[in-house]
């Protein structure tokens, strides 16, 4: 269970029982997800789950879950193996949610309890210090936010919304959850309450029972999940994925690196046309973005990529580049061979890898070394190339 520090006992730790109500009874729909938003994977598990393990954390125990009617299958399922869960179904609203929820609870006689929007999935564990803290003296404790912004009422004009009085931004706040409340206290709030359908969140509904409920400060780590954007997968403002490749030379077969023909007196054998320089290229491009490599999407065995061009596998993987919201940086490419001199070629390599990315030029490098002979390079008997790409966001 949580413990809070008490103010009658310097030092001293409060032992009260902490229980917690999580609300996962909507729908979600505006959030544009294939099942309700409190289950579908944000940032690598169910968004239920991130709040849960950290109630879980701090002792919180037990935690009980409002599902919707019929969801208890996903439900368990994004929640396994996370200690001290226990389900129940919700009701048409919130706050018969929130009701039902304190009902079952009622049965484990905590102490205090904390009140959570599963949709707020980001909970500091000093938020949950925080509002349990005031309950030393407060029968009630909510986590809330400064507005910042300019206010004002909206009117109607005749030609549609138009500004009207403007509101003091220092009254207001913005209320976030866990809510937290002496146990008794919130219970017989909700048993009680004779107002509007939904009371839009549960300090409303304490406050209208007659209980002082204290403000503490919040965090905006605790934004509420509440459009299909924020769903969308932010990704690190940089990225980088590095590549390697090696084909062997073979007599009869054109030789082609970084999309150029270069005359000499043998080719790189390989199911497409074997540019190892592309090749590697792409598969750095493809690393950065975590999307495989270039045999998942050009299987060497399909028929379709014989003797294909492989400035189309490059054009392929900066599309998915594009797709995944990133531009490329810069790209290196090393050519590694002991013939022929890559240095002729340099600048027209430069020039056709920056054209097939849609990239200017400065973006892109190619060099060459030697193994000084040693090796399958250096015996001539085949090419290979490394490649490392960085990737911004767009």
């Amino acid at each position: 269970m949580s413990r809070i520090v008490s103010e009658q006992e310097p030092g001293g730790r409060d032992a009260r029982k902490v229980a917690a109500v999580v609300v996962a009874a909507g729908q979600g729909l505006r959030a544009g997800q294939p099942l309700p938003k409190q289950f579908a994977i944000w940032r690598g598990k169910p968004v239920v789950r991130h709040s849960v393990e950290a109630l879980a954390a701090a002792g919180v125990s037990p935690i009980l879950v409002v599902i919707p009617q019929g969801a208890g299958s996903v439900a368990r399922e994004s929640l396994r193996d996370v200690p001290g869960v226990k389900f129940t179904d919700g009701g048409g609203t919130r706050q018969e949610s929130v009701r039902l929820g304190l009902e079952v609870l009622a049965g484990a006689d905590p102490d205090l309890v904390l009140i959570h929007d599963a949709a707020r999935p980001l909970l500091p564990a000093a938020v949950i210090d925080r509002v349990l803290a005031a309950l030393v003296h407060h029968k009630g404790a909510i986590p809330v936010l400064s507005v910042v912004d300019s206010l004002a009422h909206a009117e109607h004009g005749v030609r549609g919304e138009v500004m009207g009085a403007a509101a003091r931004r220092e009254d207001l706040r913005r209320v976030q959850t866990p809510q937290a409340f002496r146990f008794a206290d919130i219970l017989a709030a909700h048993r009680g309450w004779n107002g509007p359908t939904t009371a839009g969140d549960d300090a409303r509904v304490a406050q209208a029972w007659g209980l002082e409920v204290a403000m503490v400060e919040g965090d905006e780590a605790l934004h509420k999940l509440t459009f299909a954007a924020d769903f969308a997968a932010p990704g690190p403002a940089v990225r980088v994925g590095t590549g390697y490749d090696v084909h062997r030379l073979a007599a009869g077969k054109e030789l082609w690196l970084c999309g150029v023909a270069i005359d000499h007196d043998q080719g790189l054998a390989g199911h497409s046309d074997a540019d190892v320089a592309i090749h590697a290229l792409v598969d750095a491009l493809l690393g950065a973005i975590g999307a495989g490599d270039i045999g998942q999407h050009f299987p060497p065995g399909d028929p379709q990529w014989k003797s294909a061009a492989s400035h189309r596998f490059l054009s392929h993987a900066g599309a998915l580049v594009r797709e995944a919201g990133y531009v490329l940086g810069n790209a290196d490419v090393t050519i590694i061979c002991e013939a022929p001199k890559i240095g002729p070629h340099r600048e027209a390599m430069r020039a056709r890898l920056a054209e097939i990315l849609g990239v200017d030029i400065a973006e892109i490098s190619v060099k060459a070394t030697t193994t000084e002979k040693l090796g399958f390079t250096g015996r001539g008997e085949g090419i290979a190339a490394q490649a490392i790409v960085s990737l911004s966001k767009a």
